[in-house]
């Protein structure tokens, strides 16, 4: 049997399930047989039951992770066989992408079905996918409170705390004993997911302190709450601040779960290392695909259109220019028709610029969201990068200058090569901080197109700044 934490190994065993379905199948329908149709559908049944089961022993996470990694004919199969109970918390799980198409699969029934099993803080997370009708009949449905709550967490920005809040949270009096709260926690038979402290409130809901688990373990029975909670400096946060900040505080002091308050310091939910960990994964992701020039994240198995529309912008920007440099190198044709090792000696220089550029803006992007980088910074890491352009550009161009000496016999063209590393490096650490710098700046993601752009303008910048000096000092 497979570890519960195997997802490769459950997707393998579904995609063989898959196979062998489709292979019997196939052969049977193409023999003739006596009762032809009751033998098909029984080995059809067969296999469906098989496939049902291992489907059944899975967690809603696992099964996300394998209707990710299947083509959609393969995936809708799976997802028709899904426990109907299973369903809301499946979609929450999947990729945005993935969860557009399951989506699209489902009766209306279905989709109020598996809403109606989510919490507030979940179904306004399912919210901006689902129809509009439907979502108009869920929240309908519910009642007064979890109304409220679905309403004020859609009410946030999708980057801002309050929009991932949980608000299943265990609150208490600081004026009851720890033997009632005991007592109360007991008839609950359950806690909230990822409960490691109880938040202590006045009469008008505001936030006193935290009493941990540990306290209410080890201390007294007879002792109130209010003597052993925590009134210290308990992280909290407003629903107005960015979720990314949240999720640095989480990582930098290993925190499991925190309140948070509103304007008058009001207790009006919490979040949870769970919902953290969801944030920085999201975060990583949208990095790796904007530094590719993706709009969004996409479905691998996403029809052809859909993927031609998330890629076709920046790949017409890197036609752009690439077309500028192609016309650069003209403008200097006649200088590498005189001398051909200039020919081989200009892609030198600028790959190199454009792998340097590249390893700026990925330190510059992950300090932008990690927050190390504050207003005034630009300066500091613009002098920081230039000097370490500057001595790798002396120290590389200086070997290539020497081994173009050494190929070509011309000490110019060496001096010329030295020349050019040393500046095409400082225009790529130049362009490396501010490229994303800047677009932080006008409110844009740092990540997204900065690696098209840096490599174009070192590509053209490097071919320029070679082709110039070969023609001015070696041509001229």
């Amino acid at each position: 049997m497979p570890q519960p934490n195997d997802p490769q190994e459950h997707l393998r065993q579904v995609q063989e399930l898959l196979a062998r379905q489709r292979l019997v199948e196939n052969l049977v329908h193409r023999q003739t047989m006596p009762r032809h149709e009751l033998v098909e559908g029984l080995l059809h049944k067969q296999h469906r039951v098989e496939l049902q089961q291992r489907l059944d022993a899975l967690h809603p996470a696992d099964i996300a992770y394998i209707l990710e990694a299947l083509p959609i004919e393969d995936r809708l199969r799976v997802w028709e066989m899904v426990r109907a109970d299973q369903d809301g918390d499946i979609l929450l799980e999947v990729s945005d992408a993935v969860r557009g198409t399951l989506i699209e699969d489902m009766e209306p029934e279905e989709l109020l079905a598996a809403a109606e099993h989510l919490d507030a803080d979940e179904l306004a997370d399912l919210a901006p996918d689902l129809p509009p009708e439907i979502l108009r009949e869920v929240i309908d449905g519910l009642d007064h409170q979890s109304r409220r709550q679905v309403h004020a967490a859609m009410s946030y920005p999708e980057d801002q705390v309050g929009a991932c809040m949980d608000f299943d949270m265990v609150t208490l009096r600081h004026e009851v004993s720890l033997e009632v709260v005991l007592r109360y926690l007991r008839r609950r038979k359950a806690l909230p997911d990822h409960t490691d402290k109880l938040f202590v409130i006045d009469r008008h809901e505001r936030l006193l302190g935290m009493l941990t688990l540990e306290a209410l373990l080890t201390r007294d029975p007879e002792r109130t709450v209010g003597e052993a909670m925590d009134p210290g400096a308990l992280p909290r946060f407003h629903p107005e601040e960015k979720v990314t900040d949240a999720a640095h505080a989480f990582e930098r002091y290993d925190l499991i779960s925190a309140p948070v308050v509103d304007g008058q310091g009001r207790l009006i939910g919490r979040l949870t290392v769970a919902d953290m960990v969801d944030v920085i994964r999201d975060r990583s992701d949208q990095e790796i695909l904007g530094q590719a020039g993706l709009q969004e994240e996409e479905d691998i198995f996403a029809p052809v259109w859909g993927s031609v529309r998330n890629r076709w912008i920046w790949l017409a920007v890197n036609m752009a220019t690439a077309i500028l440099a192609s016309r650069v190198i003209a403008y200097f044709e006649d200088a590498i028709g005189q001398l051909v090792a200039l020919a081989a000696l200009m892609p030198i220089v600028a790959g190199i610029g454009g792998n340097s550029g590249n390893q700026t803006i990925t330190l510059i992007v992950r300090a932008l969201a990690t927050g190390q980088v504050g207003r005034g910074g630009t300066r500091r890491l613009l002098r920081k990068e230039v000097g370490v352009a500057l001595i790798n550009g002396l120290f590389w161009g200086g070997f290539l200058g020497l081994l173009a000496w050494w190929l070509y016999g011309k000490p110019e063209l060496g001096l010329v090569m030295t020349a050019a590393m040393l500046l095409n490096l400082l225009l790529a650490a130049a362009a490396g901080v501010l490229i994303p710098m800047l677009r932080h700046r006008f409110g844009q993601d740092p990540a997204l197109g900065s690696s098209v752009l840096i490599t174009a303008l070192t590509d053209s910048g490097g071919f320029f700044i070679f082709l110039g000096l070969a023609s001015v000092f070696l041509l001229g």
